[in-house]
């Protein structure tokens, strides 16, 4: 069935995606001061392998203070580029897409490994002080963060726009910004953590204005001709904080800067906020804003079948499907998925002995 739209290409700028499966961002937490280790090769390269379109690594820090935890992925320095290289190449080697997703944890950052017990890691034990738009930690076990100024906050912005020049000069294909799930540049666009009465806060304007000056940092030094992509929480669930309307204004203003698709995905910024988590519970957001900011969107949350996925895109309510924990159980599943929808999508020749009859071969070529 060639006419599952799940199985389209996409073509962004310049870009072709062979499919519309994207692998959303994961943090590994396996990281040693910020450099791509075997791990990040085998677990981004398997799911190259599996036929995604488009693979976006984890949340990769654009400063050390900006890692979630202290074995996070980063990219603030020009010694990073190289093992992020070797990944982007095997990546492009299968026909894939590589992106990657540049962030600043905010005041969640500093903080243990989930399975290590999570919460604020002090400098005696290898943290830092965590740095927010306003002193409001984000839990009881999280530090009360330092209060950027605006002298703060600048080197902040030019250290995206620096990690944009790297991410295209490792291989990268799509830069994902990071501006959800609670971290630095959403806690200055929602009200509930953003007090300020300056320049960066108060109104809408002024709360949007880091991420504003974020994208344009980044396009200023990625190239017109290569993707950029907002991932936005759309709401914090929480009544007084950020909602779909202001996304959707969002939206609007941030494809005039150059963005070219929201990612749309919601809460993280108030914890224990109530979510009505259920399987798509995230699309509507991702169908409201394409179709009233007319712009290009992705959904995500609990997606897990060929059916859910192909409904979404059929029914135009995004133009990509991100997954990450259905990736985690099965790095495969683009292949499985085109198995049961009857389609012909290429397949590693060194996997072909377990191919469908007809699967076309994905030959290996060398990343330019």
């Amino acid at each position: 069935m060639d006419t599952w739209h799940l199985f389209r290409e996409l073509k962004i700028r310049d870009i072709q995606l062979s499919n519309r499966v994207v692998v959303s961002p994961m943090c590994q937490y396996s990281s040693d001061d910020g450099f791509a280790t075997d791990w990040h090769l085998v677990h981004l390269g398997s799911r190259a392998v599996g036929g995604a379109g488009l693979i976006l690594s984890e949340a990769t820090a654009v400063l050390p203070e900006g890692r979630i935890s202290p074995r996070d992925l980063g990219i603030w320095k020009d010694e990073h580029i190289a093992p992020l290289a070797r990944i982007t190449r095997f990546i492009r080697e299968q026909q894939v897409v590589p992106g990657i997703q540049l962030a600043h944890a905010g005041r969640k950052a500093s903080v243990a490994r989930p399975w290590e017990g999570g919460g604020w890691l002090p400098p005696s034990k290898g943290g830092w002080k965590p740095v927010a738009p306003s002193a409001i930690p984000f839990d009881s076990n999280y530090a009360v963060p330092s209060v950027l100024d605006e002298d703060g906050i600048q080197p902040i912005v030019l250290a995206f726009g620096e990690a944009a020049r790297r991410a295209r000069e490792a291989g990268f294909q799509v830069i994902e910004i990071h501006a959800a799930h609670g971290y630095l540049i959403h806690e200055f666009l929602s009200p509930l953590t953003n007090k300020r009465a300056d320049r960066y806060g108060g109104s809408f304007e002024n709360r949007t204005r880091l991420l504003r000056e974020t994208v344009s940092a980044v396009r200023r030094t990625w190239p017109e001709s290569l993707p950029l992509f907002v991932r936005i929480s759309a709401t914090d669930w929480a009544n007084g904080g950020w909602d779909l309307e202001q996304s959707v204004e969002l939206a609007r203003q941030l494809g005039a800067l150059g963005v070219d698709l929201i990612d749309c995905s919601s809460g993280g910024q108030i914890a224990g906020a109530p979510m009505p988590v259920a399987p798509g519970y995230q699309v509507p957001f991702a169908e409201a804003i394409r179709q009233r900011a007319g712009i290009l969107t992705g959904a995500v949350g609990l997606i897990t079948t060929p059916q859910q996925a192909e409904a979404i895109l059929q029914e135009g309510k995004a133009d990509l499907v991100l997954m990450a924990r259905e990736f985690l159980r099965n790095p495969y599943w683009p292949l499985a998925a085109a198995r049961e929808a009857g389609h012909a999508i290429p397949w590693p020749a060194q996997y072909l002995r377990a191919a469908p009859d007809g699967s076309p071969l994905r030959a290996s070529v060398e990343a330019p």
